[in-house]
């Protein structure tokens, strides 16, 4: 059956729209000069910086997200949608505001960060603050698919562990974790695309410091000042890293979905 054509014409201008604006960035970008301007030391340390930090914000999010994600989709309690709400506030917050929020928290006067100044820990401005920040926006997407993972995961094989003998928790290392695996990954797959294209909380909460702080996506702010050409050359790299990251996991992340 042919699909309708006043479906097919939206979902093309939808499809163009969005392929559009990476079709510009590929034609403006600056070929002769690439290798060049991504190879600065500056471009490499910002490339290093955004990977390491936006794999321990993954991983904080897999640590953090996984047990919230599990206790949403398996328990009903007074005020689950009021967690559930809270937990998604990040996704609806703009990224200044994200910012100011863990400066609050975290900052030399913050609720946690004033203690901790007084011990000699010093939290924003530092490579520390650009993990924080990194997690603090990627959790919430991190929550939702882990949540949905384990919804997928029947409930009955959880019970049946228990009619064997197993504690709650050893079904939830051995049945539950293992049966939502697929769907985590994909979880800490978006955690990790979402961290390395922070730039709002990342540049109120850590600042713009090369080698500290300064991600790729704050050295693409900061070389539109400079080279008019060294913005599009670091986006193009920005792009092929996100979407390498997709491809090597195509499989596991969308579940053989062709």
């Amino acid at each position: 059956m042919r699909p309708p054509l006043r479906l097919l014409i939206p979902a093309g201008s939808t499809a163009l729209f969005l392929v559009l604006p990476l079709v510009g960035l590929l034609t403006r970008a600056p070929w002769p000069r690439f290798v060049e301007l991504v190879s600065r030391p500056e471009s490499l340390d910002a490339l290093v910086l955004s990977l390491w930090t936006s794999l321990a914000a993954a991983a904080l999010c897999a640590f953090w997200g996984t047990p919230l994600g599990w206790v949403l989709a398996r328990y009903e309690f007074t005020g689950r949608r009021l967690l559930r709400g809270v937990v998604l506030t990040p996704l609806v917050l703009p990224p200044v505001v994200a910012g100011v929020s863990l400066l609050a928290v975290f900052g030399r006067t913050g609720l946690i960060g004033g203690p901790l100044r007084d011990l000699g820990i010093v939290i924003p401005y530092t490579s520390v603050a650009v993990v924080l920040a990194h997690t603090f926006v990627a959790l919430p997407f991190f929550v939702l698919a882990a949540e949905s993972a384990f919804r997928l995961a029947p409930a009955r094989y959880d019970q049946l562990a228990g009619t064997l003998g197993a504690t709650r928790w050893h079904a939830f290392a051995t049945v539950t974790l293992p049966l939502a695996a697929p769907g985590l990954l994909a979880a800490a797959v978006l955690a990790f695309a979402r961290s390395l294209g922070e730039f709002g909380a990342t540049i109120t909460f850590a600042g713009n410091y090369p080698g500290s702080t300064r991600t790729l996506s704050l050295e693409i702010y900061t070389a539109l000042q400079d080279d008019p050409q060294a913005p599009y050359a670091l986006s193009v790299l920005l792009m092929l890293v996100s979407v390498a990251t997709l491809v090597l996991l195509r499989e596991r992340w969308w579940g053989g979905v062709r």
